[in-house]
């Protein structure tokens, strides 16, 4: 069996040092664009594959990042990790991606992980931890920023959705089309943008001398919002309307309304949150609030890497989700 192919066999074949390949592949010049590109195309047929572990010793870096998410299987944080990996990759760094399962006490293991494989920052999604274990935890790392919270500037950079101003929106749209029971599927109780939502949600109400007939906390999935509508729409059957922490939360009431006999949006106005896909899919379609998730992933991706380099150029960027109406509210 062949060994590895070393740098050293790059140099060899391109009639070059090994100094030049070294320079040309960690993309810091030392050739003509023409004796780059040979070399570049001579170590791919090679197949060589830089040793990672040396570099990074060398250069006191991974050229690794972290990302943790609450939840994998909830289509919000697939794209955002796409978004992420775009920008990660063009500047030649991997993920080492960490599912959360939604549990405070897991989010600090998977840290004391992340930071013995010495990644060189990471991007945290929807963090679940109460303030001080979370800033505890971010000290660990040179790089750090936030996507759904928000720390001091000089631990962590982020990436905030306005779910406030979202969730407020919601709450005057379905006002303006007559509904006046309105119900709140307020998600997780451990969630700063379920908070978040709330206070927006209850703000909306004061302003037009109202509030909302029924809130509960559900888990953030579409079961969570089945039993959680079940619960509202059964012991309260004249509500009119839900604002649902969640698209998974809002399929979950649809499925209820479907159940119990109820036509959506006709008896009941539903709306989500996030703009995933599966809200296009089901009948009737889902108005949401919008967020693009993919460029909420570039953007964080390029914010760590400033921070990765020692510049702290941006630390927070809010992003305001947009009301997009379908089928389920009248």
């Amino acid at each position: 069996m062949m060994g590895k192919t070393k740098l050293s066999d790059v140099a060899r074949a391109a009639g070059v040092s090994p100094m030049t390949v070294s320079r040309v592949l960690n993309g810091r010049g030392g050739a003509s664009p023409d004796t780059c590109e040979r070399i570049r195309q001579i170590a791919d047929e090679l197949n060589y594959r830089p040793n990672a572990l040396a570099r990074g010793l060398k250069s006191d870096k991974s050229r690794i990042v972290g990302v943790l998410v609450p939840d994998i299987s909830n289509p919000f944080f697939p794209e955002i990790i796409r978004g992420i990996e775009s920008v990660a990759m063009q500047n030649g760094y991997n993920l080492l991606l960490c599912n959360v399962d939604e549990s405070a006490k897991r989010e600090i293991d998977l840290m004391q992980i992340l930071e013995s494989q010495r990644v060189d920052g990471i991007v945290w999604c929807s963090a679940r931890l109460p303030e001080q274990p979370l800033i505890k935890a971010l000290q660990a790392y040179k790089a750090a920023v936030l996507v759904n919270r928000s720390v001091a500037p000089a631990i962590a950079g982020s990436i905030m959705i306005d779910y406030r101003t979202g969730a407020a929106d919601a709450a005057r749209h379905l006002w303006q089309t007559d509904r006046r029971r309105i119900a709140i599927l307020a998600g997780p109780t451990t969630s700063r943008g379920a908070a978040e939502r709330l206070e927006g949600v209850k703000t909306a109400f004061e302003a037009l001398g109202a509030e909302p007939v029924a809130v509960v906390h559900c888990n953030p999935d579409v079961a969570g919002g089945a039993a959680a509508s079940k619960g509202i729409l059964t012991s309260s059957p004249d509500i009119d309307g839900i604002i649902c922490y969640n698209d998974l939360n809002a399929v979950g009431a649809l499925q209820t309304c479907e159940e119990l006999g109820l036509s959506v949006p006709h008896d009941v106005s539903i709306i989500g949150f996030d703009g995933i896909s599966l809200g296009e899919l089901v009948r009737p379609k889902l108005s949401t609030l919008h967020v693009d998730k993919y460029s909420i992933g570039q953007l964080s991706m390029r914010m760590l890497l400033d921070r990765i380099d020692g510049k702290f150029i941006q630390h927070s960027i809010v992003i305001r989700p947009e009301l997009t109406l379908r089928g389920s509210t009248a």
